[in-house]
């Protein structure tokens, strides 16, 4: 979910340090979707991501409804045609994310997931008519600059198609965020829960006409279902608290911790290291997204990124 900064109500309940809390414990959350994937015995993407969506979907639909007045289908009805089109670019998201994973390194579409920002910037810039800071221009150009060793990287080692994915993924968070923004939309909850609909009926239907089986090993069918409700729903559901009182910049810097940590998590576990060039490139995306967070917050109110 790196990168997906968005519109935030006016007020919340809870404090400002509260909030930095919520948000950091939404990347832990969110940082374990690489462990998860390599606990994976024999799932495919489409399998995987069939099992984790329709958990996501029952989980987040419970969750609208408590938070509704057990309302939801108003709730996400009132979400309109932009949520429609986030969902979709979170169908892209979730797919591509998944697929680079299973494609490549974690370390590797980790650091390509967090260019999303920089993909939400230029579609802002582009859809929307926002401005962008000069910084985020040269904070963009920085990011390629890291993108483009891992890339080339990738392609020296095999892994072109995992990193083309990622990029994909990416533009999907922003494609979310860029319509939610269109929108005008506060509460993401309905767009992620139409994006599990949506992902579900997909991956279904993908598994059906490729003849793939629904019948799944227990271990490969309860970490897909955990990583709907856990990794995504449940991280999901604390960064939306959170995220009410914490200025957008500063979401940039805490929503880093699912990057720095995804890679941690898979070295402790599974014994997964990554190559120099991974490294190299990916310091160099998260210098481009500090130092444009950073700036960022000198600034109120705060403007794309």
């Amino acid at each position: 979910m790196t990168g997906s900064t968005l519109i935030h109500p006016r007020s919340a309940n809870i404090s400002y340090l509260k909030g930095v809390v919520l948000v950091l414990m939404a990347g832990v959350f969110w940082s374990t979707m690489g462990l998860g994937i390599r606990s994976i015995e024999s799932a495919n993407v489409w399998q995987i991501l069939l099992y984790r969506s329709c958990s996501l979907g029952i989980f987040l639909f419970i969750l609208i409804s408590f938070r509704s007045g057990f309302q939801p289908f108003r709730t996400i009805k009132r979400a309109g045609l932009a949520s429609v089109i986030g969902a979709w670019g979170l169908v892209l998201a979730f797919s591509g994310g998944i697929y680079a994973i299973q494609s490549t390194t974690v370390a590797n579409a980790m650091f390509l997931f967090a260019s999303a920002p920089f993909f939400a910037a230029a579609l802002g810039w582009i859809i929307l008519r926002e401005s962008v800071r000069r910084s985020t221009w040269i904070a963009t150009v920085i990011a390629i600059v890291g993108i483009a060793v891992m890339v080339i990287d990738g392609i020296s080692v095999g892994h072109l198609v995992g990193n083309v994915c990622a990029l994909l993924s990416a533009l999907g968070f922003a494609i979310f965020t860029i319509a939610l923004r269109w929108g005008k939309l506060e509460d993401m909850l309905p767009t992620v829960f139409l994006a599990g609909v949506f992902a579900a009926i997909i991956s279904a239907l993908v598994c059906f006409y490729a003849d793939y089986t629904f019948q799944l090993s227990v271990n490969d069918v309860s970490i897909s279902i955990a990583m709907g409700v856990f990794q995504v729903g449940a991280g999901l559901a604390i960064y939306t608290i959170g995220s009410k009182v914490v200025p957008a910049a500063e979401l940039a810097l805490l929503s880093m911790t699912e990057v720095l940590l995804g890679p941690f998590w898979v070295w402790i576990f599974v014994g997964e290291s990554t190559s120099l060039y991974t490294l190299i490139g990916g310091l160099i995306l998260l210098i481009a997204i500090a130092g444009n967070a950073l700036t960022g917050l000198r600034r109120k109110p705060v403007p794309v990124l």
